[in-house]
């Protein structure tokens, strides 16, 4: 073999595959070099309540039953990327460090940290936690609103427990919803290979800029098939900075009813070929209504970006700073028009038991009852209009149109009563509910 050449391949026998000295391997090696250790493992540990049979309830077949445990440990494994390394700060996925009382970060050079849970976002599966250690990295950011179908894109995480395991592939479609897997979906499909314990890793692009949060699979046999879905890191960073500022989601409403745009009612409509968001209804003193939006309009555009459909206007008003102002393109009896909206927020006589700060009731949804608005003939207490699947107030049995009635044997009529409630025992509530025509008792420790 002549001296100028080199051999592509070390092991090559018989010196095959020749190069010249111009010839490089293509090779992602410098660049994942330096963004690995920006991707952590995450472990947690915690305890989840175990569900009785109803018959448990009963003291008279109680007494014929032995006694099962009440709770369970728990452990999970997953993935996070540093996205501070001044602050500590790490993204994961809010699954990942679910039900979790301890959570552990081990870095590239095998340090194990305990982490501090800063916030979280179920709608978003969105978590932002915090480690204390010097010499951290970085990863840079990258601009998901620029990425497009086709482009390279490289996922790391932690699959089955592998640390650092790295998979490539393209971007498959952007925009992905009504996967029906979170409450305010934007996703990133590609078929770069993501398994279990790969959530809350890194999507990156060539240049190793960090452009999703990897969340999801469609595996209908519980591995890879070539179809994951990673959250934008535009979207991450909105939800990251409302956690860092306020510890909890602000979320703008814009106060419509609406549904999809099907290919029926755009022809009935004289839109055909339009997609966007049909407004069904517009309520009272909203921010639709103050902005002259109407029923029957269709929203195409937010702030001139598009609007493929209910989902989609969903989580780009979801996405919204409450009292921001957004242009919306609109379609009214075929004309397109434009109008300004200044996003509202939540109806303070509702909110979620995290804004509560009540971790024990976290991921119930409270409205206050009155005699304007009774409930089942009941107008004082606090009615749960929905748990969130998984959430601690799911876990230890609390159910849509439960009534709270007392807790902490303090009647409680206002969130304001709650708080004051719950403030005289700090390690576990006394619940005194009615469900249905039943009356009942909680303990939630």
């Amino acid at each position: 073999m002549a001296a100028s050449q080199v051999s592509a391949f070390s092991d090559s026998p018989d010196s095959s595959y020749p190069l010249s000295p111009q010839q490089t391997i293509p090779t992602l090696a410098p660049m994942l070099k330096n963004v690995l250790p920006s991707v952590v493992n995450i472990s947690t540990q915690g305890t989840v309540a175990v569900q009785q049979h109803p018959m448990m309830n009963d003291p008279y077949f109680r007494r014929f039953v032995p006694q099962m445990p009440t709770q369970r440990q728990t452990q999970g494994i997953g993935s996070g990327v540093i996205v501070d390394a001044n602050k500590g700060y790490i993204i994961t996925n809010n699954h990942v460090i679910a039900n979790a009382d301890t959570i552990f970060v081990t870095l590239h050079n095998k340090q194990k940290l305990k982490a501090k849970l800063i916030g979280t976002d179920a709608e978003t599966d969105i978590a932002v936690l915090q480690v204390e250690a010097k010499d951290l990295t970085s990863i840079p950011l990258g601009d998901s609103d620029e990425l497009q179908v086709g482009d390279f894109a490289v996922a790391i995480g932690n699959p089955f427990g592998l640390s650092h395991t790295v998979t490539s592939g393209m971007i498959s479609a952007l925009g992905r919803t009504n996967l029906g897997i979170e409450g305010y979906e934007n996703f990133i499909q590609t078929d770069a290979s993501i398994n279990p314990g790969n959530s809350g890793g890194a999507l990156i692009d060539l240049r190793g800029r960090l452009i999703g949060i990897n969340s999801a699979i469609l595996a209908p046999s519980g591995g890879n098939v070539g179809i994951g879905f990673s959250i934008p890191i535009n979207m991450t960073k909105k939800v990251m900075n409302q956690l860092l500022e306020h510890g909890e989601i602000k979320r703008g409403l814009l106060g419509v009813q609406i549904q999809d745009l099907n290919s029926d009612l755009a022809d009935a409509m004289d839109l055909k070929g339009k997609r966007g968001a049909l407004v069904s209804k517009v309520s009272p003193n909203s921010a639709a209504e103050k902005a002259g939006i109407k029923a029957g309009d269709v929203i195409v555009a937010i702030n001139g970006k598009k609007i493929t459909g209910a989902s989609s206007l969903r989580t780009n008003i979801g996405m919204k700073r409450v009292d921001e102002e957004v242009s919306v393109d609109l379609y009214r009896d075929k004309q397109l028009m434009t109008v300004t909206a200044k996003i509202g927020g939540a109806s303070p006589g509702r909110l979620t038991a995290s804004s509560t700060e009540l971790p024990l009731l976290k991921g119930a949804t409270l409205k206050e009852l009155s005699t304007k608005q009774p409930y089942q003939g009941v107008s004082k207490g606090l009615l749960i209009t929905g748990v969130q699947a998984n959430s601690p107030a799911a876990q230890v049995g609390l159910m849509d149109g439960d009534i709270i009635l007392a807790v902490n044997k303090k009647e409680v009529a206002t969130l304001a009563d709650l708080k004051q409630a719950a403030s005289l025992s700090h390690d576990q509530l006394l619940l005194h509910l009615q469900r249905g025509q039943s009356f009942l008792y909680f303990v939630i420790k």
